[in-house]
């Protein structure tokens, strides 16, 4: 197959979560047989390089690319594997910061795809893998027959059953955790971290800024139990001189050792300050452990990281900002940038949401700041129609509107919009997908 009917079969496993609604009561993704002996048959290649492997419900993504982007300054053969998408599969596996091509895309899964009809036909699945487990399967030996010295996993969902934790990482990484996915991983803070947890190994490192109690609690517990060594970056580490200019921060990290370093941050927004402390400690654990990681490194990563669909301006006039916060912590932390970015100015808000999500939480949190609301659906099977939207929250804002298509949602905002007002579109991944694919260039001045 070539590279679009490589995307096409595996889109047509299914969602993230499961290979296929007639196997949906057995191919959950959270489970780690079918992927265990899947990667035992292409010869373990997650045992070909030294890793990273992050968790958390926020930041986890954003904590990964910084953290490549400070090994790739290091001069360190870097792999890089995230979740979800915005607009191309290719997307989720990188090489020194570069897509997978289209082409090595496909022969990895024409060799994958031969491998599982193989071990099917022996008997050796039970089920077809899912979308996420041929993916990551895919990543993995891409790593492997790319030489990488370094490669940065991220997380799918939880951590103890997925299948990026068939990898040992040098260093394990939790971020914050709050309540998501919960009809898979628990209904509590406490629950949703023991899931996160699992991804750390007897005696091995984890850095975790994960400090809401309930979470440290059950985090310091499995580290315990693991004779793991636990770094408490939000606690070990402190900031201080901060400022801010367009969003992006700079300030001065101090922590164990007598550490010091001023950091120029490329990522918008305070809570990416919190989240930089994970990837820089994260970072200072390699460097102990050999590698060849600097502190001059660490000020070049971070100063040049890139991490599409957070917080990322699209548009200058009016301010077009494109943010995935799709659970409540999400929501917060955007509210905080409005708040601290451009208070006094007009908002106006581009929303639309899965399904699964918390979506009443989120909108008390954002509609009352918008001076307008218009409500969109994402393109997936799983959003929640505008409709839907407008039953739950129509009574956060006086002025909420419906427009389906997220493209015209976004061009109505937009023509509602002065040239010194803020135009944000959120709610979910998915959304920020559509809009990038529809604006690849950006959104030129009104």
């Amino acid at each position: 197959m070539d590279y679009a009917a490589a995307a096409r079969y595996l889109i047509s496993l299914g969602n993230e979560v499961r290979a296929s609604a007639s196997d949906s009561l057995h191919a959950a993704k959270l489970g780690l047989e079918n992927i265990t002996v899947l990667l035992d048959d292409m010869g373990r290649p997650q045992d070909a390089w030294p890793s990273v492997l992050i968790a958390g419900t926020n930041g986890k993504g954003s904590v990964a690319a910084m953290l490549e982007a400070i090994l790739r300054a290091s001069g360190l053969r870097t792999g890089l594997y995230t979740s979800p998408h915005l607009v191309e599969i290719t997307e989720r596996i990188r090489l020194d910061g570069c897509t997978i091509s289209p082409h090595d895309f496909a022969d990895l899964f024409n060799e994958l795809h031969s491998r599982i009809e193989s071990l099917l036909a022996a008997g050796r699945l039970r089920f077809h893998p899912t979308y996420f487990e041929c993916l990551t399967a895919m990543a993995m030996q891409y790593f492997k027959q790319q030489k990488c010295g370094i490669v940065v996993l991220e997380v799918g969902m939880g951590g103890r059953l997925d299948a990026t934790n068939t990898a040992t990482p040098r260093v394990a990484v939790i971020t914050q955790i709050d309540l998501d996915h919960e009809r898979f991983l628990g209904n509590t803070i406490a629950a949703i971290a023991a899931e996160k947890a699992g991804i750390i190994k007897t005696g091995a490192v984890v850095v975790s800024t994960a400090s809401h109690p309930d979470a440290a609690r059950v985090i310091r517990k499995t580290a315990g139990e693991k004779n793991a060594r636990l770094i408490e970056a939000w606690r070990a580490y402190t900031t201080e001189d901060v400022t801010s200019e367009d969003g992006c921060y700079r300030f001065r990290v101090s922590g164990p050792g007598g550490f010091s370093l001023p950091v120029v941050l490329a990522l918008r927004g305070r809570h990416q300050v919190e989240n930089s402390l994970a990837a820089i400690a994260a970072s200072r654990e390699l460097a102990a452990a050999g590698f060849p990681v600097s502190e001059a490194s660490v000020q070049q990563g971070l100063s040049e990281v890139s991490w599409p669909g957070r917080l990322e301006r699209i548009g200058k006039s009016p301010a077009v900002y494109l943010d995935g916060a799709h659970n409540p912590d999400g929501a917060r932390a955007l509210a905080r940038f409005l708040e601290q970015e451009f208070a006094g100015r007009r908002i106006l808000l581009v929303y639309g949401a899965m399904r699964d999500k918390a979506i009443s939480e989120i909108t008390e949190i954002l509609f009352p700041r918008a001076a307008c609301v218009i409500l969109t659906q994402p393109n997936q099977p799983r959003a929640t129609s505008p409709a839907t939207l407008h039953e739950l929250c129509s009574h956060l804002n006086p002025n909420i509107s419906i427009e389906a298509n997220p493209q015209k949602a976004l061009a109505a905002a937009i023509a509602k919009s002065s040239p010194q007002d803020v135009v944000i579109v959120t709610g979910s991944l998915f959304l920020i997908g559509d809009i990038k694919q529809a604006y690849p260039q950006g959104i030129p001045p009104v």
